[in-house]
């Protein structure tokens, strides 16, 4: 479990990707920005979203429907069975490059969008919801 919540917000990417130690007493030795003085301590209540990301690449066989179909059920098992709002980051595409495209990381001229900015948007929007439904406030 990472709990990236826990770096402040003017952290970096790089920062909250690379940076972190898990209760381990020596970083991992990497390159790029330093990490944090001592451990990131884990977090003692549920999570309020969980942003589920990867991608999936149609190859000549069925695999792709057969796991496409999975992942969107596991996905949806563990929102119902926990009542935390799970959002689908997982990209399928029917090529590499698509797949490239679709992450903001095209080539050429059309380098496609991030879909990546809008779950971290829809997560918190969701994760405001329903703190706020919790407390029985359904209004804005």
């Amino acid at each position: 479990m990472i709990a990236g919540s826990h770096v402040p917000a003017a952290s970096s990417v790089q920062d909250l990707l690379g940076g972190l130690s898990f209760g381990t007493s020596t970083p991992p030795a990497r390159a790029g920005t330093p990490a944090p003085v001592g451990t990131v301590p884990m977090p003692n209540r549920p999570f309020d979203a969980i942003i589920a990301i990867g991608v999936l690449i149609k190859g000549a066989t069925m695999h792709f429907e057969y796991i496409s179909e999975s992942v969107s059920q596991g996905l949806m098992r563990v929102q119902l069975d926990t009542g935390v709002p799970v959002i689908f980051g997982v990209l399928t595409a029917l090529s590499d490059d698509q797949a490239l495209e679709r992450a903001g990381l095209g080539r050429g001229d059309n380098k496609g969008h991030n879909h990546g900015e809008d779950w971290g948007l829809a997560a918190v929007e969701m994760a405001t919801h329903l703190r706020r439904w919790s407390e029985g406030k359904f209004t804005s």
